[in-house]
């Protein structure tokens, strides 16, 4: 007897039927309105439909045919086109019809990276205040990519996006760097540009290379493999989690939050409360060893000239977290250490004569507090009040230092090949024209790997997006932290000498930064010059031309001559200078015994001369070997600075 009745067989094969009609023809999230597409070359148009169904698309008076695989993929490829638009482009399966529209042809640039490439305009609106009140170019367009790490392979799609014309209102969410590096070429080249913005905050250079890309480095490899086990994941992190719940219940509650009358309530009456100045960090006025939650109060006089319009308070850095009240009424706060803190406060939040303000700042570990060289004001469109100087203090909670012995959370955004999977595979059929890279601070705990990844990075970038020769344009680790007056070791000097190093691929260009970081902050916000600085290389590298000085000078060789060393340098464009007149600073010298001392340096034709009486047989050179070698002074004619660097054994 049939298993199956007639009835049910013919049920299924409709549900199948009906399955085959409504199937449509779809398109990844990257090929959609205002697309930007690469200029001179075939261009591969993707996308899925049901198996064997056929598609047609239909661009610049030219038809294409094709059928979707077994799987339902189909893709096709485009004649090649010169810059131009807005076209529109027409794709057709057999039960729908999706028309793009407002399609131009150019330069297509992939963006990547980590927080300094992520950094968009409305972080920095202070200083491009008037860029970004004229950003009114409807040919440079940023598809930004969602943060999505996937660790079980790559993805073919991702969930949402689109791209956005750079105008005053859009332009907020555009990287900083991949806007002035498009805006320049624009400007100088008329041809529309496309930024495809991918990149991550605190993302290590690993993340952003895949599976095969990573052949060699079994350590990474080995956690690759280990994360694609879903249950593992998802088990680690869920006991990580339970174990910090725990941990949070046991912490000591904060006073401040308790009762009544907490202490951001404006008829809170502040008893035994101590003074401390800000900006500064508590473990420098006073107060030792303190993790914890600490309050901050402070009586403002607000003229009526400042009240009934929107303002915002500035408090610069704070480390780690915090919550601003002012009259009893929250109006922002932080969860992390990095960004800067800019509170918007809405008309009728200040009030004329005195407003209570209260700063509520929980810090985990290290110096706690408010950094130095920040700006810490109030202000309306009319006025400003400083908010430095003393305010009262009190502590609410202590965090004992206790050993954490319980079960680690796998983080996301640290892992290998996350962000390829999920970020940059997805956009490999994409015909683009280059790649910019903004990275490193992540990777600097371990600097003796770098230049081995970066190089795979390369590798592994031009091989999925089909380039031998793919242009790869990057930032050099700008100059961050204390100030070291004295020659000493550092990782970041390590890291930018990798970088320096990665040079030697064939078709990269690197912009040298030393001179654009900041002391106190690992997003330093003079960013244009970085961009400016990318799009000389590409100027030089990419558009053919070769009479722009794209680099300052970069080490080539040294020789020593009884006492001095002679130092030769690629790039010295028109020819080596000090940019403010004065002696060249930050070069040291050693001899045998790698003990560096300060040496004079002295510019002669285009080499440098180097030596000190402390070392009368030099072996090595070293220049702006530091964490941050300040107000480096060392440049070409062009205004680039020079490469830090350092020499090997001389003979």
């Amino acid at each position: 007897m049939n298993k199956y009745p007639f009835s049910f067989l013919l049920l299924f094969f409709l549900i199948l039927q009906v399955g085959h009609v409504m199937a449509e023809v779809r398109l990844p999230q990257l090929v959609s309105d205002g697309m930007v597409l690469q200029r001179d070359t075939k261009l591969k148009i993707w996308g899925w439909a049901d198996m064997d169904e056929s598609v047609k698309v239909k661009f610049k008076g030219k038809s294409y045919k094709t059928k979707a695989d077994g799987q339902g993929k189909w893709s096709i490829l485009l004649s090649a086109s010169k810059a131009g638009g807005p076209y529109t482009m027409e794709v057709r399966g057999e039960n729908n019809t999706i028309t793009l529209n407002n399609i131009l042809i150019g330069d297509v640039w992939l963006c990547s990276g980590q927080s300094n490439m992520v950094h968009y305009l409305g972080t920095h609106q202070d200083r491009y205040r008037r860029e970004i009140a004229e950003a009114d170019y409807s040919e440079i367009r940023q598809f930004f990519v969602p943060t999505l790490p996937v660790f079980s392979g790559p993805e073919d799609d991702i969930p949402e996006g689109e791209w956005k014309e750079a105008n005053p209102e859009n332009v907020l969410r555009f990287s900083v760097v991949a806007y002035f590096f498009a805006k320049k070429l624009y400007d100088k080249y008329k041809i529309p540009i496309g930024l495809i913005n991918s990149s991550v905050g605190g993302s290590p250079i690993q993340a952003w290379i895949s599976e095969e890309g990573l052949k060699g480095f079994d350590d990474y490899l080995e956690i690759v493999e280990q994360n694609k086990d879903t249950a593992y994941f998802n088990r680690t992190n869920r006991a990580a989690q339970e174990y910090q719940q725990q941990m949070a219940k046991e912490m000591p509650k904060d006073k401040g939050m308790e009762g009544e009358k907490k202490w951001f309530n404006v008829d809170y009456q502040p008893k035994n409360w101590s003074r401390m100045n800000i900006p500064g960090y508590w473990e420098d006025q006073g107060v030792s060893n303190l993790d914890g939650v600490v309050w901050f109060r402070r009586e403002v006089e607000i003229p009526a000239s400042m009240v009934g319009e929107p303002g915002r308070v500035d408090l610069g850095r704070i480390v780690d977290a915090d919550q601003l009240y002012i009259n009893g009424k929250e109006v922002g706060s932080t969860g992390y250490m990095y960004p800067q803190r800019r509170y918007n406060i809405e008309p009728g939040v200040l009030k004329p004569g005195k407003n209570i303000f209260v700063i509520r700042v929980t810090n985990n570990f290290g110096k706690g507090g408010f950094v130095p060289d920040k700006p810490y004001h109030v202000l309306v469109e009319s006025d400003t009040i400083d908010l430095k100087g003393y305010w009262q203090y009190k502590v609410g909670a202590v965090y004992e230092h206790k050993t954490f012995d319980g079960p680690r959370a796998i983080v996301t955004r640290s892992q290998p090949v996350g962000f390829y999977n999920g970020m940059l595979a997805p956009f490999t059929n994409y015909a683009i024209k280059g790649i910019l890279w903004y990275q490193g601070e992540s990777n600097a705990g371990k600097p003796d790997e770098y230049l081995s990844l970066q190089k795979a990075l390369i590798r592994d970038m031009r091989n999925h997006f089909h380039g031998e020769n793919l242009p790869f344009l990057y930032v050099q680790l700008p100059n961050f932290m204390d100030v070291n007056y004295l020659p000493s070791e550092s990782n970041w000097a390590e890291l930018r000498e990798a970088q320096m190093q990665s040079l030697s691929v064939p078709h990269t260009a690197m912009a040298v930064a030393i001179d654009l970081g900041e002391w106190n902050d690992i997003h330093p916000d003079r960013k244009k010059p970085v961009g400016d600085r990318l799009a000389l290389a590409a100027e030089h590298l990419v558009y053919g031309d070769k009479n722009v000085v794209y680099s300052g000078p970069i080490y080539k060789s040294a020789t020593v001559d009884n006492e001095k060393v002679i130092l030769n340098f690629d790039h010295v464009g028109s020819g080596l200078v000090s940019n403010d007149g004065e002696e060249l600073r930050w070069f040291a010298i050693a001899g045998e015994d790698k003990q560096f001392v300060w040496a004079r340096a002295e510019i002669k034709a285009n080499t440098v001369v180097v030596w000190s009486d402390k070392v009368p047989e030099p072996k090595y050179v070293r220049y702006a070997w530091a964490d941050n070698p300040d107000k480096v002074n060392f440049y070409n004619k062009e205004g680039l600075p020079a490469s830090p660097f350092r020499t090997g054994e001389l003979k």
